[in-house]
């Protein structure tokens, strides 16, 4: 405990009406009151809460205008400036706001369609008529529906009238595939141009996104609208460039009328 402490408190004890004795123990009852006494300055209410925040708040970021609030704000500014504009448009902005129910069915109708059951009749004669009618499926697979010119299916290559191959070799389908599915391997021939000597096409890893038939400069590699090509083994879908030439000669005739279809879009 400070020296300076008991000076102070002996004429605060003194002047009790016990005259209790100053001991150690009642010293120390009064050691926290000393010093919240001593700790305040002149003048000031020992017993008045302090402020002990910052004396200086460092400002924060630095907000973004919300463009709905300050909408809101120009409303509001404006709406008291033509207050007496809005007021006359009050009613017809009701009758926007709210539809007019008195246009609707009328309670005899409600109660007819409620004890009746109207909905349930109608449904039940969407129903009858269905019956009657020839079905809309088709027995598959000997009928078939008609297919869109642009539809994706088996992979060939074409060759032109004259029986030369197409395909010059450019990997733009390599290239563009992002299965990753095609395989070129090219060589020059004497007269210049340059052919493929490998032309493989992994059927397993294509996802028909039609990228190949789209880059290719020539039309060589195709989509045909043949979708029925399931095997039984993984093998049989490596189709290399013998087997996409077949493909191609099997289905010229109909490739041709696809893209004559669809040139227009092309």
């Amino acid at each position: 405990m400070p020296r300076g402490v008991l000076p102070l408190l002996r004429p605060i004890l003194s002047s009790s009406s016990s005259h209790l004795p100053i001991t150690p123990s009642v010293v120390r009852s009064f050691s926290s009151t000393s010093r919240s006494f001593l700790a305040t300055p002149a003048g000031r209410n020992p017993f008045e809460p302090r402020n002990t925040g910052p004396k200086k708040i460092s400002p924060g970021p630095i907000k973004t205008p919300n463009p709905r609030e300050s909408a809101l704000a120009d409303s509001t500014t404006s709406g008291s400036q033509h207050q007496g504009h809005e007021l006359s448009q009050t009613s017809s902005t009701a009758a926007d706001q709210w539809p007019d129910y008195s246009k609707g069915p009328s309670a005899l109708d409600k109660a007819s369609q409620l004890f009746f059951f109207t909905e349930i009749v109608r449904g039940m004669w969407i129903v009858l008529e269905q019956f009657f009618r020839p079905p809309y499926t088709i027995m598959y697979p000997f009928e078939k529906g008609p297919l869109s010119p642009r539809f994706r299916g088996e992979h060939a290559l074409r060759r032109y009238p004259n029986g030369e191959e197409r395909c010059i070799a450019c990997k733009l389908c390599e290239a563009i595939c992002p299965a990753q599915a095609i395989t070129i391997e090219s060589e020059a021939r004497e007269d210049g141009s340059r052919r493929t000597t490998r032309y493989d096409l992994d059927m397993t890893k294509c996802i028909y996104c039609g990228f190949c038939q789209e880059a290719c400069p020539v039309d060589a590699i195709v989509e045909t609208q043949n979708a029925e090509y399931s095997t039984e083994t993984r093998e049989e879908l490596l189709y290399n460039k013998e087997r996409l030439l077949a493909n191609g000669d099997k289905a010229e005739a109909e490739i041709a009328a696809n893209l004559q279809a669809d040139h227009f879009y092309r």
